[in-house]
């Protein structure tokens, strides 16, 4: 091999291992810290926290509050992201995607999405355009999920900059993402996600609002 060529190769792995570094670096230490270190809160802006009427799982805490406590609990486990079948339905292996965060959040409520989602899917498959439905993986897709959420839940605001229409435990959907409304707020008052979209993410928990242009759809559990 020739000078040239061996200076070549050694630059190509010098930029291989810095990417996989940079990798390993935000898979596994950024993304590990996912609360927002200078978020302002509801309190901030003079909005009033929203409480449930609704607790469905009879644990004496409030489905807003427990969805967001859901959410948060689900990505303390450091989720490593990674789209598969599972034939548990839910991941068991400490990896997940987007739907995920959703779908452990609405669990920790008493919400299990997999045999609610599967149901709708039943009494509604006009809806759906399923050709085989199969519970394993139907609740773990944006578009059934959105689909779902619009027969059962409570349409909100997609004007981010109307604050006090968006509160932690809120659902909000993307073209081809999905997340939890955070309790975070940035300066402006816009509301922070709890969401997890690829595996370079730099936290869990993030100003993403502003940043994207395919918002769809805002949605709360129970009033």
């Amino acid at each position: 091999m020739t000078r040239k060529r061996w200076m070549t190769a050694a630059a190509v792995l010098l930029l291989v291992a810095a990417a996989g570094c940079l990798w390993f670096c935000r898979h596994y230490f950024i993304g590990t810290s996912s609360a927002p270190v200078k978020a302002k809160t509801n309190a901030d802006f003079q909005i009033a926290d929203i409480k449930s009427s609704v607790d469905k799982d009879g644990d004496g805490v409030d489905d807003q509050t427990d969805i967001l406590a859901g959410a948060r609990e689900y990505i303390s486990t450091n989720p490593k992201y990674k789209s598969q079948y599972y034939n548990t339905g839910y991941p068991d292996d400490e990896y997940g995607v987007c739907t995920d965060v959703v779908a452990n959040a609405l669990r920790s409520a008493g919400y299990d999405l997999m045999e609610l989602v599967d149901a709708d899917i039943a009494a509604n498959p006009q809806d759906y355009d399923i050709e085989e439905p199969d519970p394993n993986i139907d609740f773990r897709r944006v578009r059934n999920l959105d689909v779902y959420f619009t027969h059962t839940a409570i349409p909100l605001t997609t004007d981010i900059y109307d604050i006090d229409q968006w509160q932690g435990g809120d659902i909000v959907v993307f073209k081809k993402h999905i997340g939890i409304v955070s309790d975070k707020r940035n300066d402006d008052g816009v509301s922070y996600v709890i969401h997890h979209s690829n595996p370079f993410q730099a936290a869990y928990e993030e100003d993403i609002l502003e940043k994207r242009d395919d918002l769809t759809a805002h949605y709360r559990i129970s009033e």
